[in-house]
């Protein structure tokens, strides 16, 4: 990760803190963490570095209990912050959009008929959206997380069940859990020149010569 995509994560992730911070309730910094996903000690760290900049407040409820608070900065903060990252994400859709498509291309020029999606999260919708403007066939959806949740009307698998659809290539469809989906993958047996992600589609004409 590049010092610009650290600072974009900061920068979000104290927007979620805001964010949560401004339904004013008593919520402790582990419950903050719980909802965040992230770890006690980063909230802490946020938290102090908010309260630094004057966003947030320290507020005691009854028997003990401390809570935070949005000041009138805070307020002013969250909205720009909210602003900047919606256009971030239009951006990202935009360019995420144009990067599968153009893999789904090129692997159907290559004859390939169907894909299998690793890993559901936000960018896994994005690149199904992709995915229909192809004549490209979705063989399975897999993600060990989302095992037997609906994805547009497929049932997600387990890895182990999914895999067993055939040699077709396997497309990383989750930027937040890339490196983490493409180990599971190579430990399951899967062969580097099967699997893909947006915006690489160089193994694509070699995968054509060996891997159909």
């Amino acid at each position: 990760m590049n010092d610009t995509d650290e600072k974009t994560v900061d920068t979000y992730r104290s927007l979620l803190l805001m964010t949560e911070i401004s339904k004013e309730e008593p919520l402790s910094q582990r419950e903050l963490a719980r909802r965040l996903g992230i770890a006690l000690g980063l909230v802490n760290s946020y938290l102090r570095h908010l309260t630094a900049k004057g966003y947030v407040r320290i507020r005691t409820f009854p028997r003990n209990r401390y809570g935070y608070l949005l000041t009138p900065q805070g307020i002013a903060e969250k909205s720009r912050l909210a602003y900047r990252h919606l256009s971030y994400f239009t951006n990202l859709y935009k360019i995420t959009r144009q990067d599968y498509l153009a893999l789904f291309r090129s692997l159907e020029a290559g004859g390939v008929k169907r894909v299998l999606f690793c890993g559901v999260d936000e960018v896994a919708e994005i690149a199904f959206l992709s995915l229909r403007e192809t004549g490209l066939e979705l063989a399975s959806v897999i993600d060990d997380e989302h095992a037997g949740c609906d994805f547009f009307n497929m049932k997600v698998n387990s890895f182990d069940e999914g895999l067993k659809v055939g040699s077709c290539p396997v497309i990383i469809t989750s930027l937040k859990k890339k490196e983490q989906l493409e180990a599971e993958l190579l430990r399951k047996g899967i062969e580097r020149k099967r699997i893909f992600f947006a915006g690489d589609d160089t193994g694509v004409s070699q995968y054509a010569r060996e891997g159909l």
